[in-house]
């Protein structure tokens, strides 16, 4: 009964990312790697989604697919309703623009920058006003005092604390963080987790690569990966 009225509830949700028969396929010389192999599933508004398994399985592959990063050899991928690969490449930037954020291992902040110019960066390409949501994303993520630091002044945390608020600067329906807590200690890795599970009540989508055996717990469901294919899914 509770399966049955969890499976309803999914369905009266709006798909965030639709994937169906999704391959990815590399050559290296001779070798033909499928990085990802026949996956088909869905991820719903508001749902915290853990990619997981061994390495090489294909993981964040995945997440360049899902981001818009790279582009599938077969199968079709929706993200908010828009198959991608009818894209032009401008409608795919803007798609990525305004409804993704990422969130990487190394941060990839610019050491030259503020924090506040570095959560900002995004907002000015899309030539949006940005100083009162930077204000209210610092806030956030507990570093409005940091604000007028360098990247090379914070710690770790802080470091990944501002690379999520620069990935929400555009007010993104979905959050793609590759291994966020891969280069953090565990009570970092846990601040890291409890700030993504906010995030997520507050309703957005969250899809997380991991290692982390807590942050993929934490998860509402995972999706495990082994050879490019999906092991399981639940």
């Amino acid at each position: 009964m509770l399966e049955t009225l969890e499976m309803e509830a999914r369905t009266e949700r709006e798909a965030v990312v639709q994937a169906e028969d999704l391959t990815k396929v590399y050559r290296r010389g001779e070798e033909v790697v499928r990085a990802v192999d026949g996956l088909s599933f869905r991820i719903d508004e508001g749902e915290f989604v853990a990619v997981v398994g061994p390495s090489g399985a294909g993981k964040t592959t995945l997440l360049q697919l899902v981001g818009g990063m790279d582009t599938p050899t077969s199968g079709r991928l929706l993200l908010a309703g828009h198959e991608m690969s009818h894209l032009s490449d401008a409608a795919l930037t803007r798609l990525r623009r305004d409804h993704i954020g990422f969130v990487f291992q190394h941060f990839g902040l610019l050491p030259t920058l503020s924090v506040a110019e570095n959560v900002a960066l995004p907002a000015l390409f899309s030539r949006r006003e940005a100083r009162a949501r930077v204000d209210a994303l610092l806030e956030r993520v507990g570093l409005s005092h940091r604000r007028h630091h360098r990247p090379g002044q914070l710690s770790g945390g802080e470091m990944q604390r501002v690379a999520i608020a620069r990935a929400l600067i555009n007010s993104p329906r979905l959050l793609l963080a590759d291994e966020p807590t891969g280069n953090l200690d565990t009570q970092t890795s846990e601040r890291i987790l409890a700030l993504l599970q906010d995030l997520q009540r507050d309703g957005l989508t969250v899809v997380v690569v991991t290692h982390n055996e807590a942050l993929a717990q934490a998860a509402g469901r995972r999706i495990v990966l082994r050879d490019g294919k999906m092991v399981t899914e639940g």
